[in-house]
């Protein structure tokens, strides 16, 4: 599923294509995921941002706003193919939303009202952002449950899923099933999330082996050369040589050193 970096890239190669542009209409698959998109047909795009995973699409002159959640394969592409599920059409020409697994959802809204949306409603703040504090995240991390679901919650941090949470753990050498981290752990981390995701966006994101993720304009992410845990099962750890082991943690396939990531609270 495309986390910070693989959407921050995609707002980014998207903008120039959507601001200012007017919206002249919507073609998609009937399905219920695509909410209310006749709603902003007229109105003209004033900015794309970014809310840890989901795409927000603001309007000039108008209080509604877009909801972009790209799914597990969601993405833009220059043309249209079989796995197109939204074509927007602008005053400038059309962008096509791809998605073979249809579990994207497009959601209008009046903006900032994310009631019917929970988890972007309680979500915590942007890990690349001002509001990232350290003795707030050192506060929570103190009092948290297992540290890998309690980071994929979104709610001490946003944007942070599988891929990236697995990679920061192993950066500051926590285990991802330590639980009520120290001082000197949860500084750790706090400086790993940040710098895990600062390469990762530099690096378009991570495209892994089954192609599903690209970047808008069809180049793959590089983020994946430069994984540390993640994807790497029987591979040595780049730190100290010994294999990554792979195990299922709150149903999810995580990737760990035990000598570099000794478990200490769990």
């Amino acid at each position: 599923m495309p986390e910070l970096p693989e959407v921050e890239t995609t707002r980014k190669l998207i903008a120039p294509l959507l601001e200012g542009r007017t919206l002249l209409g919507f073609e998609y698959d009937p399905s219920y995921r695509y909410t209310d998109l006749e709603n902003v047909v007229g109105l003209t795009v004033s900015r794309l941002s970014r809310r840890g995973k989901y795409i927000l699409v603001g309007f000039e002159d108008s209080p509604l706003e877009l909801i972009i959640h790209l799914g597990m394969t969601g993405g833009f592409r220059a043309t249209s193919d079989k796995h197109t599920r939204v074509t927007v059409h602008t005053d400038s020409g059309d962008v096509f939303f791809t998605d073979s697994r249809k579990f994207g959802k497009w959601r209008v809204v009046r903006a900032g009202e994310y009631a019917e949306m929970p988890t972007l409603s309680a979500m915590g703040p942007e890990p690349l952002g001002e509001n990232f504090l350290l003795e707030d995240f050192v506060n929570a991390a103190s009092k948290a449950g297992t540290v890998k679901p309690w980071l994929l919650s979104q709610k001490p941090v946003a944007g942070l899923g599988n891929i990236y949470a697995d990679e920061s753990l192993h950066l500051s050498g926590i285990h991802p099933e330590d639980r009520k981290l120290s001082r000197a752990q949860a500084e750790r981390l706090f400086t790993a999330i940040k710098q895990v995701l600062t390469q990762a966006v530099n690096a378009g994101g991570s495209t892994l082996s089954d192609g599903s993720y690209q970047q808008p304009d069809g180049n793959p992410g590089y983020f994946q050369l430069e994984h540390r845990a993640y994807g790497r099962e029987d591979m040595p750890c780049p730190t100290c040589g010994e294999p990554i082991q792979k195990f299922w943690l709150g149903g999810r396939g995580t990737h760990v050193c035990v000598n570099c990531q000794p478990l200490e609270r769990g």
